[in-house]
């Protein structure tokens, strides 16, 4: 196409005064959520963010699968972060709720999508990007049990930050292989032949199907890697 010959959409229009004031006032909402985030979980260490699908019912197996891991981690001395909503948010939520430490919730202004009650710690977010940036700086390690497009959203967005190196690597677990061994299949068959990623890229993340082996997990990745991490070191102990 000829550069004279572009759509008018293309062509740079004056600034509309109104609608800029509009999007420069939502950079301070959108501050005002990273300093709350910041300043509430600053010192929550160590936590567990716990990722998985609002849509399963409290008796589901997989919700009864993520309050027994969120309940041993909360024993165990990590926080539990979760969503803050229903379904395995919940689950989890109450798991911690119930045990020993933090149950920490990250809540989204959603219409179907009300927090649950189990929160010592609760923050609100209207947006996904920041509310993420939340469940990611703090962490310890992350459990990623079944869950539909955010959830799927929120594991590749930790794995590429931890390929691309900009967050340490920590230990991403996927509970119940029944429910991933699909689209794991799909990344060894499809990703790795057409070199999208590196064979290694699927070391960064493990498959568990035994509860009792989450923490177990989390434990044995800080006692094998070089960190800094003094919880890790107390918590060795317990």
């Amino acid at each position: 196409m000829n550069k004279n010959n572009k759509l008018p959409s293309a062509v740079i229009r004056p600034i509309d005064k109104d609608l800029f004031q509009h999007e420069s006032w939502r950079v301070f909402q959108i501050m005002a959520e990273f300093v709350e985030g910041f300043e509430r979980l600053v010192n929550v260490s160590p936590s567990v963010s716990i990722f998985g699908s609002a849509r399963f019912a409290p008796d589901h197996p997989y919700s009864l699968l993520a309050e027994r891991i969120a309940y041993d981690l909360s024993n165990a001395g990590f926080s539990v972060v979760s969503g803050g909503g229903p379904g395995i948010m919940q689950a989890a939520n109450k798991g911690a709720y119930e045990g020993n430490s933090l149950s920490i919730g990250l809540n989204i202004n959603l219409p179907n999508e009300k927090p649950n009650p189990y929160q010592d710690v609760s923050l609100n977010f209207r947006h996904f990007f920041a509310r993420k940036v939340m469940f990611v700086k703090y962490a310890s390690a992350y459990v990623v049990l079944p869950g539909g497009f955010g959830t799927l959203d929120e594991l590749m967005e930790i794995l590429t930050l931890v390929q691309t190196k900009k967050i340490p690597r920590l230990p991403i677990i996927l509970v119940q292989s029944s429910f991933w061994q699909g689209l794991i299949q799909w990344i060894k068959d499809t990703l790795i032949p057409n070199k999208t990623i590196s064979p290694e890229d699927l070391e960064l993340f493990v498959m568990i199907d035994d509860p009792k082996l989450v923490l177990e997990t989390i434990f044995n990745h800080y006692e094998t890697h070089d960190t800094d991490t003094a919880w890790s070191r107390d918590l060795a102990h317990l």
